[in-house]
């Protein structure tokens, strides 16, 4: 049976206002969150602006009356607000984040890649075929979670299933508090069952691996075609890569759609909290182990594995839970050990510099 999601919609307005032009800074995503940390006097001398798309070259930035290219920085990503100091712009100062949605960079230097700052809602896309795959969704889940930012799983191609509601009921033993949205996105669907959480104001992004209709959805959202798309692979519903970089969207009606590459691999770090609201069941059963330390594997008093060997778990998911605790603990000291020689070799090069003057 399929559950009643509802109570999950934002709620609606009372009243559907006259419409009027919205500003620009509204559409930009613009929120009370931002404002009240400037003052009026800011606010005019250094005007705010929103990064919209990040290239090697610099970021480009949106505000009122505002489209142009600042210089690069580490610091920031698509979705983030700066100051813009027109004078020196590589000075813009970076507003405090509402959510920031991170993973660990591919590769193996122990880096953290910014994904996208202040969003509202992420929107984890995957389709009924064969690109479906729970421990993907659970690891997008935990992200948006673990950043403070609403998920919504969108099933899209269900038109081209014989059987979507087998994808439905997984997708829904995820999280009761995650809604479930089955679509087609080459439909007027998007438009209608997105509309609750894409109002004036709002920034929602399209998370997911490629090929499963993320460009596709940004497009029926805008009512044009701003961004590529191509056809999935027949033999093995692999997806091509067609967004080569992240881009934030503003619709006429008010909303910033950021549209995302498809991520090949999401390696989990600092996201222990995400982790543990997506496994809440596992985590309040590991609070009742006899040992804090528990690995759950032959412990005695072990409460995980009474409730494995009563069959009130599943060993699938149980396994996901500890294979994704695991992978966020060692690439969180994995970081944090990065950070500890980088401020030890900064620190050097300070001595050394001084010991310079000296001489």
């Amino acid at each position: 049976m399929t559950r009643d999601f509802s109570a999950l919609m934002p709620a609606a307005a009372a009243a559907t206002p006259p419409k009027r032009e919205i500003p620009l800074l509204q559409r930009l995503g613009w929120q009370p969150f931002f404002a009240q940390q400037i003052s009026v006097d800011e606010m005019v001398e250094t005007p705010p602006v929103r990064v919209t798309e990040v290239h090697r070259s610099g970021l480009r930035v949106l505000g009122d009356g505002i489209d142009m290219m600042v210089p690069p920085r580490a610091d920031a990503t698509v979705g983030d607000w700066l100051l813009l100091d027109r004078a020196l712009p590589s000075a813009s100062r970076l507003l405090e984040r509402k959510s920031l949605i991170k993973r660990r960079a591919a590769g193996h230097d122990r880096s953290i890649q910014l994904i996208a700052a202040n969003l509202d809602t992420a929107f984890v896309v995957t389709s009924c075929n064969l690109d479906f795959n729970m421990a993907r969704l659970e690891r997008y889940i935990a992200l948006a979670f673990d950043a403070g930012v609403t998920p919504v799983v969108l099933l899209t191609k269900s038109d081209l299933c014989a059987d979507p509601a087998s994808y439905v009921e997984q997708a829904q033993t995820i999280s009761k508090d995650v809604a479930v949205i089955t679509l087609n996105a080459k439909s007027d669907e998007p438009r209608e069952r997105l509309a609750p959480w894409c109002k004036p104001g709002q920034t929602v992004a399209f998370l997911g691996s490629s090929g499963v209709g993320k460009s596709t959805l940004t497009n029926a959202l805008s009512g044009t075609e701003s961004a590529a798309t191509q056809a999935i692979r027949e033999d093995d519903s692999k997806g091509r890569h067609t967004t080569s970089h992240r881009q934030l969207h503003i619709l006429p009606d008010g909303c910033a759609v950021l549209d995302t590459p498809g991520v090949r691999e999401l390696q989990l770090t600092d996201a222990e909290a995400g982790v543990a609201e997506v496994f809440s069941d596992l985590d309040e059963l590991a609070a009742e182990c006899r040992f804090n330390d528990c690995s759950h594997q032959s412990e005695p008093g072990c409460a995980v594995q009474a409730a494995l060997e009563a069959g009130t778990i599943d060993a699938a998911r149980l396994a996901r839970w500890q294979k994704l605790l695991a992978e966020d603990r060692h690439n969180t000291a994995s970081l944090a050990e990065r950070r500890s020689k980088d401020k030890a070799f900064g620190k050097m090069v300070k001595q050394a510099k001084k010991l310079k003057k000296v001489r």
